[in-house]
């Protein structure tokens, strides 16, 4: 921050933070003596600030009435002005701090889209390097990845949407393909089927974790559907033959290939590319650990 956003300069007189925020102090407690109880100074202390800055700006900042000393109209723009002025001082103040302080806990919000043992490897990597940095991970599933980093429960997501106001960095694609048993009744019609078909027989279905369950990706309207809160469950279900579903690549590999399970053969949307992100809670506070985390799943999960 440059001297001109940490004070405004007139008359060659600097206003301080410290006479913002007692103007804040004031404007809050209503008065004079009450800011300085609230500020822990005196209250000859609070009126020389106030003198100082109205004098370093030439503006009457206050109205006295009665005993309540009311902000004019110019000091409403002041007071408002000088809230954002000190939070964004704070907010530098902790950047600073936390770009040499190594963090004690990570917490991560992680879709279950990517397996969880590819976010293992990932964890293995960063703890030769952070071994006593405690990790946190929210096992989460569409907008629950979003509701942790809106709600400030994690300092990481990892996920297939990046809310509004955030950043995220693009990590892959997920390919989701639709799959069922081998002996499952649609597998048995022997051609391909098309979304009508689909809706005769029970979906699998994996349960948003969001706080609203905003999301609902895949699901073919299907009369018969059962839900679960973990993409194994439902693969289970699926070996089963108690229904089909869309699930990634990654977690149908091995049964296709062993022949336990089969690739549904739609006529259209057989594929579905589910792109991914690695967003931050905060970039700009996040500590050494974060960011070398981060940076790990970024050169990893790609």
């Amino acid at each position: 921050m440059n001297s001109q956003s940490s004070a405004l300069i007139i008359n060659e007189q600097k206003v301080t933070l410290e006479q913002w925020r007692t103007l804040i102090a004031v404007v809050d407690a209503g008065g004079y003596a009450k800011a300085a109880e609230l500020i822990g100074k005196s209250q000859s202390t609070v009126s020389y600030a106030i003198t100082q800055l109205e004098q370093s700006l030439n503006i009457k900042v206050f109205q006295i009435q009665g005993r309540k000393a009311v902000p004019s109209p110019a000091g409403e723009v002041l007071y408002r002005k000088a809230k954002e002025l000190l939070a964004q001082a704070d907010r530098l103040e902790k950047v600073a701090l936390l770009s040499h302080t190594v963090e004690s806990q990570i917490r991560i919000a992680a879709d279950l889209i990517i397996p969880p043992v590819k976010i293992l490897q990932c964890l293995a990597i960063f703890s030769q390097t952070y071994p006593q940095t405690r990790v946190e991970i929210f096992e989460s599933v569409l907008s629950g990845t979003e509701d942790a980093l809106l709600q400030r429960q994690v300092d990481l997501a990892i996920g297939g949407k990046v809310p509004i106001g955030f950043m995220g960095e693009k990590l892959s694609t997920v390919i989701m393909r639709g799959v069922s048993s081998p002996d499952h009744p649609l597998q048995k019609l022997n051609r391909a089927i098309d979304q009508e078909d689909l809706r005769q027989y029970r979906q699998i279905i994996v349960r948003d974790s969001g706080q609203y369950r905003r999301h609902s990706e895949g699901w073919q309207e299907a009369e018969q559907r059962w839900t679960f809160s973990h993409i194994k469950t439902s693969l289970e279900a699926i070996r089963m033959g108690l229904g089909y579903a869309w699930l990634p690549e990654s977690y149908t590999d091995a049964d296709i290939n062993s022949g336990a399970l089969k690739y549904l053969p739609v006529t259209t949307g057989s594929i579905r590319e589910v792109p991914t992100y690695l967003t931050y809670a905060d970039k700009e506070l996040a500590g050494p650990a974060i960011r070398h985390l981060a940076e790990i799943f970024m050169n990893t999960l790609r």
